[in-house]
């Protein structure tokens, strides 16, 4: 049996695969953290929120992915596809009752595609987010000009860096090997302007929220997707909640985050002591796949309402990641039904299995 299993291994090797290690706990160091990790295989940049242009309001996604090839790290050509970048860029018209979007895909390199090492320098073709200033009031500079519509958009820090979990390693499942290291940038303001089929909008007020992850391997075998929200608070306060989902729905892992506005640490929850209960269903015309656009959310800082702001928010990204999976723009209620945040909420692995 060891002689077999010692084949597998050189035969999955040979191939370009190799097993997933447990990421070691580490202070992340910032600017460097803010910028790309190539070694290591998954890696996104995802930008969430909301923007107001006169009393019009729209919600955003500007996300971009680095993955690394395992089967092509050992080829000499510049040419070889050693790291891709995934860039998804959508918006939602809540007064219109629409979501447009769209994507791209390139492999890293020759100007066209590029992951930055040193602090958040991320292009894909036109494409393009930048940071820049210090680790406390830095601004992020967001050019995506898509099909029928356009972003132009920065987002200023408005409070320390977020880290996720235990110190920035967050788990993601039973194993030591499914974690991440994982920030986020809550309350970044938002300025600047969006063109939606060729009419421009100037913003006056919007909120943002920056996740950055990067792992060797996220999901457990018998993960299918998660169901996640970010949202900033009304108060200037911060909540992150998720679970990893089995094929029958039961929660595998959970967990997620608090952080009262005007402060710096944050409370991180332990995996069982978040609880997502769906309220009201919706069934993608689509894809089939039935998403909760209604959720009652658990968490040792309360019990809250996740409302969608619009049923269909369903992402097509079979040209670039290839998953189907639901992002949109939320309410978050309290235990009272009162509004006390806005935010996003993200469901992956109904329409089929996430495959990272």
């Amino acid at each position: 049996m060891m002689r077999r299993r010692t084949w597998l291994l050189a035969a999955l090797a040979a191939a370009g695969w190799r097993p997933a290690r447990a990421l070691p706990p580490r202070a992340l160091v910032f600017p460097r953290d803010f910028g790309s990790h190539p070694e290591l295989r998954t890696e996104w940049w995802y930008v969430t929120g909301w923007v107001r242009s006169s009393e019009r309001v729209f919600g955003l996604q500007l996300t971009f992915f680095r993955s690394r090839v395992d089967a092509a790290q050992g080829l000499a050509s510049a040419f070889a596809a050693k790291q891709v970048v995934f860039a998804h860029a959508a918006l939602t018209d809540v007064q219109g009752r629409r979501l447009w979007h769209d994507q791209r895909i390139a492999r890293a390199g020759f100007g066209v595609a590029e992951a930055g090492a040193a602090d958040t320098a991320l292009r894909l073709r036109d494409w393009t987010r930048e940071r820049s200033g210090d680790r406390s009031s830095g601004t992020y500079t967001a050019r995506l000009p898509a099909m029928d519509f356009a972003l132009a958009l920065d987002f200023a820090a408005t409070q320390p860096v977020l880290l996720q979990g235990a110190a920035g390693l967050s788990r993601k499942g039973p194993e030591a090997a499914q974690a991440s290291y994982y920030y986020s940038e809550p309350q970044l303001r938002a300025s600047g302007a969006l063109t939606l089929q060729g009419r421009r909008f100037a913003v006056d007020g919007g909120r943002a929220w920056l996740d950055h992850e990067w792992s060797e391997a996220l999901l457990h075998p018998e993960a299918v997707g998660w169901d996640w929200i970010g949202m900033n608070l009304d108060d200037g306060g911060a909540l992150t909640a998720f679970r990893l989902r089995r094929r029958d729905g039961s929660a595998l892992w959970a967990g997620g985050s608090w952080r009262a506005g005007g402060t710096a640490q944050a409370t991180a929850f332990a995996h069982d002591a978040v609880a997502w209960r769906p309220l009201r269903r919706w069934q993608s015309p689509a894809s089939g796949a039935r998403y909760g656009v209604e959720w009652e959310v658990a968490t040792p800082a309360g019990r809250f309402t996740v409302h969608a702001l619009l049923d269909d928010q369903e992402l097509d990204s079979s040209a670039s990641t290839g998953a189907i999976y639901w992002e949109g723009l939320s309410e978050l209620r309290d235990a009272a039904g009162r509004a006390v945040g806005r935010g996003y909420l993200e469901m992956t692995g109904y329409a089929a299995r996430l495959r990272l």
